[in-house]
């Protein structure tokens, strides 16, 4: 069994000159776990959960006290510039995880599958989430699907693997969603992705990502199930919501934005201006500053040096 996968110990990032009081101070931080996020749900206090792709995205959202972070596929297109999340490699994906998590040691982290990481099979996906936790040093791992993947939900609980599930509009299947379009909005497709929900609550999973449904379905959901749903783009009664932390920073400049996106930073055209303003301050040499972003070298030395180049 893998008892060791429901909460794991951070040992922290060495740092340059550190002493052994800090490292001990970093390896017993508290990390958020499993059943403090169920207490959360059970106080009814909303979870805040943000996408990471690096180390410092990650550092961000963990400094900032999320209390999980998402290392999402979502990555392959914010960070990597992949058309879609489907194209991502799992070897790429998994090296990112890690990534994140040397920046984290608070927040709870859940990596997602990656698309053909875990459909194939069970067995698959069983190797895919211990590469994720093991290697990754992921907490939890997220799949998209509902009913038809319980079983999957069902087999990686039994041995010990928190899952987060994803329903509504999934975006590893928008080929066959006909793009990213709202899900259950109609009788027929409310009803699916209802049962959907009470499928993966039954297979064990430990909360449910909502995206792109209408808010009454989800706050009617929320209602229906005992574990903590996750909106995004699922109005404002799930029990925690989720950003892309790209696009809440606006780092990727894009034209077109979800509806359901609030851009908290205008971190792109910010960047650009501050790199713009290197760029002029080297062309007009008026960076670096001697004596304030330059060293000295004795002047004694400085000659002595001087005659050894010259008598070279």
């Amino acid at each position: 069994m893998f008892p060791r996968f429901g909460q794991r110990c951070f040992t922290g990032r060495r740092l340059f000159h550190a002493s052994s009081v800090i490292e001990s101070a970093q390896r017993t931080t508290k990390r958020i776990s499993i059943n403090d996020i169920r207490q959360l749900y059970i106080k009814r206090e909303k979870i805040s959960v943000l996408t990471a792709h690096d180390y410092i995205s990650g550092k961000i959202a963990n400094d900032a006290n999320v209390d999980i972070v998402l290392v999402g596929d979502s990555l392959s297109m914010v960070a990597l510039g992949y058309e879609d999340t489907n194209e991502i490699p799992f070897d790429e994906f998994l090296y990112h995880c890690r990534a994140v998590a040397r920046g984290v040691d608070k927040s709870f982290i859940v990596a997602d599958l990656p698309f053909g990481s875990y459909e194939s099979s069970i067995s698959k996906a069983i190797e895919s989430s211990i590469s994720l936790i093991s290697k990754g040093r992921a907490n939890a791992v997220k799949l998209e699907g509902g009913v038809e993947l319980a079983p999957t939900i069902k087999e990686l609980t039994k041995i010990g693997i928190p899952v987060m599930a994803h329903i509504g509009l999934t975006p590893q299947r928008a080929n066959a969603l006909s793009g990213f379009k709202v899900q259950g909005s109609t009788v027929d497709s409310a009803i699916s992705v209802y049962e959907d929900a009470l499928s993966v609550q039954d297979a064990g999973a430990f909360s449910v990502v909502l995206e792109a449904i209408p808010a009454k379905v989800a706050k009617t959901l929320t209602n229906t199930l005992r574990i903590p749903t996750i909106g995004i783009g699922a109005g404002p009664d799930t029990s925690g919501q989720v950003l892309v932390q790209a696009d809440a920073l606006d780092m990727n400049n894009s034209e077109h934005s979800p509806k359901f996106l609030k851009k908290y930073l205008n971190g792109y055209e910010l960047s650009v201006n501050a790199v713009k303003n290197y760029v002029n301050d080297v062309k007009a040499q008026s960076f670096p500053v001697l004596g304030q972003h330059t060293y000295n070298i004795k002047e004694g030395n400085y000659d002595e040096f001087l005659k050894k180049i010259v008598n070279k």
